[in-house]
């Protein structure tokens, strides 16, 4: 689980003076949506700039509108950086990873035997099942989605099975059984803001996933009735013989994998799992595949560039090593850095804030929650504030509604963790567009089934006290006072 010692600011902590109004909170979050808005969709810019010149209008509002000093605004931004340290971290990791388990062969024989196991029929909701599978046993989405996600990209590819429809499954699957897993750091995290024991906030997710997962995996399985068309006589014969002719595929190449998901499933914590899973990759590369050590390490930094004489295997196992993270990262620290200003000048706590004015009942406390945890996720570009910032601030209020706080816990997850991938900015959104070699979450948003229908079963939830879980001895039916 990620460890930092991080309070968000509530409304009551801000000195008076320096309370932002919900007008003066909508300024730079109207200014980002403006900047992303006209500088990516109009300008056709990269992120990079529209957020930092977000970043700009937020500190200036905070330090000369608000009365914020330079060092408060800092603060906030050092220490939204050092929360999502682990995250860039990992990034960092899963692409040096994923360059020395093409070159030792590990990718390439998961395309190789499942293509010749995999139809494209049964693919899609396949995909969906495997990766819940694999996320729920190792606690990982991120993990999952860098690893086998990547093997299950090249394999649709070979099914003709169009790559946003193969990440939208994996991701789909990957956050559903990370949302379950007592491993996973964020179902840790929300059992802990929220003060809830932690298998009974898995608990209380149970139903509401599953059902969730469920109709997403048929409708993989309706999209895989059309989706992989008609495959070009020997295409999955030639890539399984452009892959057997430039690697050797025997049983030694699966030893990365079987390195990280032992260490995974044995508790050690994500880092370094990944970390030992490049070093395994790399020996493999130098033992089975029979290359030199510099060149193994080479690979590591620089990535791949297989020339297995097939233009699109070669494409497909194309990577950028350690150095090919640096675009992805450079927007997750924009970005974090951005969100730590939101958080410090009481942008947060001031929605936040207003949401609950507008709070009548358990139902629309739930529902307001889900969607306070979904615009956290947008501002401050990462899960984990969207999990800790409604969990924290809205507390008080599951007490005053009579209302177990497992239902807290289950609605910052159910709307936080898996929704942050759809956002282009978000630390997420950048990652899995990355490791799938896309150019955008969009690309894949609309296949992204999971991310909508977990959300869609809370608002059912809230709407009609389906699941709802009272306090001890309180009573089940609606309570309806506002809290003070």
């Amino acid at each position: 689980m990620v460890s930092f010692d991080f309070q968000p600011l509530t409304y009551d902590d801000i000195p008076p003076e320096k309370r932002p109004s919900a007008a003066q909170a909508l300024v730079p979050v109207l200014g980002m949506i403006v900047f992303l808005g006209v500088g990516s969709g109009i300008l056709k810019l990269a992120p990079h700039a529209p957020l930092l010149w977000s970043i700009v209008l937020t500190g200036l509002v905070g330090r000369y509108w608000l009365g914020y000093a330079w060092d408060d605004l800092y603060d906030g931004l050092a220490s939204s950086l050092l929360m999502g340290l682990q995250a860039i971290l990992i990034l960092f990791t899963i692409y040096a990873l994923i360059a020395t388990w093409v070159s030792a062969g590990t990718i390439p024989a998961l395309m190789y035997y499942g293509l010749g196991v995999l139809t494209p029929k049964v693919f899609l909701p396949a995909t969906a099942i495997l990766a819940a599978v694999v996320a729920f046993s190792i606690g990982s989405s991120w993990t999952t989605a860098g690893t086998l996600g990547v093997a299950f990209i090249g394999i649709g590819h070979g099914l003709g099975i169009p790559a946003p429809m193969t990440a939208g499954a994996i991701l789909s699957g990957a956050y559903a059984g990370d949302k379950q897993s007592p491993l996973s750091d964020t179902t840790n995290l929300a059992a802990a803001v929220t003060n809830t024991d932690l298998y009974d906030h898995i608990d209380a997710m149970q139903v509401g996933t599953l059902v969730a997962l469920g109709a997403s995996v048929l409708l993989y399985a309706y999209l895989g009735l059309s989706a992989g068309g008609a495959i070009p006589v020997g295409q999955v014969e030639s890539i399984r013989s452009a892959l057997a002719g430039t690697y050797a595929l025997g049983p030694l190449v699966v030893l990365p994998l079987v390195v990280t998901f032992a260490l995974a499933l044995y508790g050690i914590p994500a880092l370094p799992t990944l970390v030992a899973g490049v070093f395994a990759g790399a020996t493999t590369t130098v033992v089975v595949q029979g290359r030199a050590f510099t060149a193994a390490w080479d690979v590591f930094l620089n990535g791949t560039g297989p020339e297995t004489g097939m233009d699109l295997v070669n494409s497909l196992l194309a990577t950028g090593g350690l150095s090919g993270s640096a675009w992805t990262i450079s927007i997750v620290v924009l970005a974090l850095a951005l969100g730590g200003l939101l958080e410090r000048t009481g942008v947060l706590a001031s929605l936040a804030r207003a949401l609950t004015r507008i709070v009548w009942s358990r139902g629309s406390l739930i529902a307001g929650t889900g969607v306070s945890a979904f615009v956290v996720n947008a501002l401050s570009a990462q899960q984990y504030m969207s999990i800790v910032v409604p969990g924290m601030s809205l507390r008080n209020l599951y007490d005053d509604y009579e209302l177990d706080t497992a239902n807290l816990s289950r609605a910052v997850e159910a709307a936080g963790t898996p929704t942050g991938a759809l956002i282009p900015w978000h630390a997420g959104g950048v990652y899995m567009a990355g490791v799938f070699q896309l150019s955008s979450s969009l690309q894949y948003a609309p296949y992204y089934f999971f991310a909508y229908l977990s959300p869609l079963v809370l608002f059912v939830m809230a709407a009609t006290g389906w699941q709802l879980i009272p306090e001890d001895g309180a009573s089940d039916a609606p309570a309806d006072a506002t809290a003070e």
